[in-house]
């Protein structure tokens, strides 16, 4: 009778097309079409075993109603007899695949009758709303409203999956912050990389500081065009998130299961703190203002001096910047510190001889290593730029490697954790095409180089390997000045990372990938999302 139920249960799998899945699950099982689940407008429910499902819940109903028009019950009681229910279900996955628990992981069953998504954590929940949101048809009038039938077991590859944005070259205000943190969320993201300080623009309220708000969140215009460029536009440009906006965009992470990694840059490209407190650089009787140019600079001082006045300001800073962020990690940046300004600075001189320091590496290595100590003293972690090797890496610190792949190689060696975000396969800012009608950085990454990019650098050793904790994209917005750019240089790029990122090694195939864009797009379509539609010509 069991081998018989068994074999019943089989028959019903794998004779019909897959879904267009992205990111692709671990393993999925297809259905018959009878066993398709139909959502009805205000009979459908939504149950779930435990209030902490609660915002996958609501993500899912919130979804439904904007884009479908239907109108789903949230319920919290339990009814073994109810019928057209869709189940989030806080238990340990009968189909568990890895050797220790991930909290990432779900599994989804879809049948004629229900819906189950389990997991033991609330976040593999929403991953699993997120798959089941692309077993929907892309239509926005699709009635009646169907699931298609499987059967799915899913867990990501790697524990990091993020996504940067820089919001100093040009502002975002935070509903487009709020949408870009959804676009994470649909690919099964977790950290969002929140560039917030640089030359251009300082963008966070710190209340003990206010000049680098008042002073610092302004530029006086932009270079037109490609760098160099063809003179300045004289337009003002800038803005800020206050503390309490950015506890709003926290707490809506948050609920997307997406952590925020606020980045304060130091001790380079500081040009828009230098401009609102000149006293911290190196030539503080030198008149400064924020950048209106890309680039890095050696014509203008962007370097902090690395003075006890100058760490005091910072860990004020910081001390208001960790409060804010509950994220464990905070980025100090650390690159493409322009240390002629050191070369020049009979201070910053003397202090390499008082420490018994080699050279201007050692005085970043310097640097980096006594804000890591500050840092580490309120329990959070920084992360840096590979340029935080320079003279010898902070002791807890994290790498995100993007001169290529060589700092990640050599900081996993040095067994730290690392994230590979290597300019020539993960910098969303360059162009897409070799001939692009956009004006883009001048360099061409395509939508097969970062799908085929492994961020897994062959050199390393099993044991070297483990500290790879997995992967970014990052997108700097010189050529980036609205929400609609950000999206046609975000997709299908995004798509491409995210199954990167998730989906096991072995499964990924750049081909097939490319025909389930196909879906992908119509649902880009419905929502309407601006992605690269260059993608759609034969």
């Amino acid at each position: 009778m069991l081998s018989a139920l068994l074999c019943l249960q089989l028959s019903s799998f794998a004779q019909y097309p897959a879904p267009s899945l992205i990111p692709q699950p671990v393993e999925m099982k297809i259905g018959r079409t009878e066993d398709n689940f139909t959502i009805a407008n205000n009979s459908t429910q939504v149950f779930i075993s435990d209030s902490s499902l609660r915002p996958s819940a609501e993500f899912f109903i919130s979804f439904i109603k904007k884009h479908y028009l239907l109108d789903l019950t949230l319920t919290t009681t339990a009814d073994p007899n109810r019928k057209n229910v869709i189940n989030l279900i806080k238990e340990y996955p009968a189909q568990q695949r890895t050797n220790i628990e991930n909290p990432e992981q779900y599994s989804l069953e879809v049948r004629a009758k229900s819906v189950s998504i389990r997991s033991s954590a609330p976040a593999g929940a929403f991953y699993g709303i997120q798959t089941l949101i692309q077993l929907l048809p892309p239509s926005a009038k699709p009635f009646p409203l169907q699931v298609k039938a499987v059967n799915i077991t899913d867990f990501p590859r790697f524990a990091y999956r993020g996504m940067h944005l820089d919001v100093s070259r040009h502002f975002f205000d935070i509903s487009f912050i709020k949408k870009y943190i959804n676009y994470l969320a649909m690919h099964k993201l977790n950290y969002f990389h929140w560039h917030l300080t640089d030359d251009h623009g300082w963008r966070i309220e710190i209340k003990k500081h206010p000049r680098l708000t008042a002073v610092g969140a302004w530029r006086d215009g932009s270079i037109i065009g490609l760098y160099p460029g063809k003179g300045n536009d004289g337009i003002r440009h800038g803005g800020y998130y206050t503390q309490a906006e950015v506890k709003e965009v926290i707490k809506y992470a948050a609920d997307r299961y997406i952590t925020i990694i606020p980045e304060i840059e130091m001790p380079g490209h500081s040009m828009a703190v230098l401009a609102a407190y000149p006293e911290l650089s190196t030539t503080p009787k030198q008149p400064k203002k924020v950048a209106e140019t890309w680039g890095i600079f050696n014509k203008f001082n962007n370097v902090l001096l690395p003075s006890d006045q100058t760490f005091n300001f910072l860990e004020e800073v910081l001390t208001e910047v960790m409060a804010l962020f509950p994220s464990p990690y905070i980025h100090i940046g650390g690159d493409e510190c322009s240390k002629i300004w050191w070369k020049q600075s009979a201070f910053s001189q003397q202090l390499i001889k008082e420490k018994g320091l080699k050279d201007e590496n050692g005085l970043q290595s310097y640097f980096i290593h006594r804000i890591e100590k500050f840092v580490n003293s309120k329990g959070k972690t920084i992360i840096g730029w590979d340029e935080i090797l320079d003279g010898g890496l902070a002791p807890n610190a994290i790498v995100m490697s993007w001169r290529g792949e060589k700092g990640g190689i050599a900081a996993a060696k040095q067994k730290h954790k690392v994230i590979m975000t290597p300019e020539n396969f993960m910098y969303f800012n360059h162009s897409q095409f070799l001939k692009d009608d956009s004006l883009t950085a001048a360099r061409y990454l395509p939508l097969a180089d970062v799908y085929n990019y492994e961020p897994v650098p062959a050199v390393l050793t099993p044991a070297e390997a483990k500290y790879i904790w997995g992967g970014q994209g990052n997108l700097w917005t010189e050529y980036i000045t609205n929400p609609a750019k950000v999206e046609y240089m975000l997709f299908p790029r995004l798509d491409a990372l995210s199954e990167v990122l998730w989906s096991p090694k072995p499964k990924r195939n750049f081909v097939n990938f490319k025909e389930r864009l196909k879906e992908q797009f119509r649902r880009y379509d419905m929502m309407g999302v601006n992605y690269s539609k260059r993608y759609l010509k034969p």
